[in-house]
This record gives C-alpha cells, sequence and structure tokens, in this order.
C-alpha cells in the first residue's frame, strides 16, 4: 500500500506568504493557461484563468549533492492539501509516463531505480520499489522534464 504525499502544507504556507524559494527569489505569479499547470500542494492542475505562483523547490530536509531542485506550480491561492491512500493523483493522469525514483533513509538517490513508468504502472512499481530495505521513500517526476510531482511513502501496517 502507498500514500501519495503532496508538498508540505508549511512549504505551501511560506510561498503563499511570499516567502523566497529554495534559489531566495520570491515566486512569480502568472495566470494559469489551463492543461499541464499542476499544482504540488493539492494535486489538481491549476485552472485556466487562475493565478499560480511559479518557484523553485527542494522537496529535501537540507542541501546536498542528491538534493535536487526545480520549478514547480502552486495555487496562488491556499488550497487543500492532497490526502489519499492508494489513489492516484489527478496530476499523474496527464502524462503517459513519469520517472518514479527510489531514495533511501539520508535523502539520496539509491543508484539503479530509477525508470520511466507508465502511468498505470506507478502503484506495481512503488510496491516493486518498496520491497526493498534500502528505500525509506519515492519521487514521481516528469519523464520529460525531471520536474518534482509528488513523493510516495509506504504505508505503515498496525497490527491490532
Amino acid at each position: 500500500m502507498t500514500i501519495f504525499t503532496a508538498m508540505p502544507t508549511d512549504d505551501a504556507k511560506r510561498y503563499w506568504a511570499g516567502e523566497p524559494d529554495a534559489y531566495g527569489r520570491t515566486p512569480e505569479t502568472i495566470v494559469s493557461s489551463g492543461g499541464g499547470m499542476p499544482c504540488r500542494h493539492c494535486l489538481s492542475h491549476i485552472a485556466e484563468g487562475e493565478d499560480l505562483l511559479v518557484l523553485a523547490y527542494r522537496p529535501f530536509p537540507t542541501l546536498q549533492p542528491y538534493a535536487e531542485t526545480g520549478p514547480i506550480f502552486l495555487h496562488a491561492k491556499p488550497c487543500p492539501r492532497y490526502s489519499a491512500e492508494d489513489v492516484t493523483p489527478p496530476i499523474l493522469a496527464t502524462s503517459p509516463d513519469y520517472i518514479v525514483r527510489g531514495y533511501g533513509g539520508d535523502d539520496r538517490i539509491v543508484y539503479g531505480t530509477g525508470a520511466v513508468t507508465a502511468a498505470d504502472q506507478i502503484h506495481a512499481r512503488a510496491t516493486e520499489l518498496f520491497d526493498r530495505e534500502d528505500i525509506a521513500y519515492l519521487h514521481v517526476r516528469s519523464a520529460r522534464n525531471n520536474c518534482y510531482q509528488c513523493r510516495i511513502d509506504r504505508k505503515a501496517f498496525t497490527i491490532s
């Protein structure tokens, strides 16, 4: 079982308040042209005509050589954080494929785990990667531009 994890709300709140992005720049405000502008907080597409923020985002806790930083979109006005287990987020229905890549507990890429994966195979790929002990979490990234889409975490099982 997997949990698709959106950008933390605390991160989004900072950008909505105009705080600097990962490059120390104020997020830019533009108007959405429609399809293909996914919000990394609600994991839905930003509708045509809506204001959005474009900013540099680093989905890692600290700077280190594997802490990839890149452009993302975010609704300009606060939106609810995506929350669903084992449900593919709406933003992943747009492209036929994505890069799914594993990261260790040290937040570094686990070599050999990155693969272009058909959108309808993301759950299967996540299950396969989570069978490995050295995988702490996964990233889903654009197969064309390597842009961060969301994170996938293991669902913790509880025994009652």
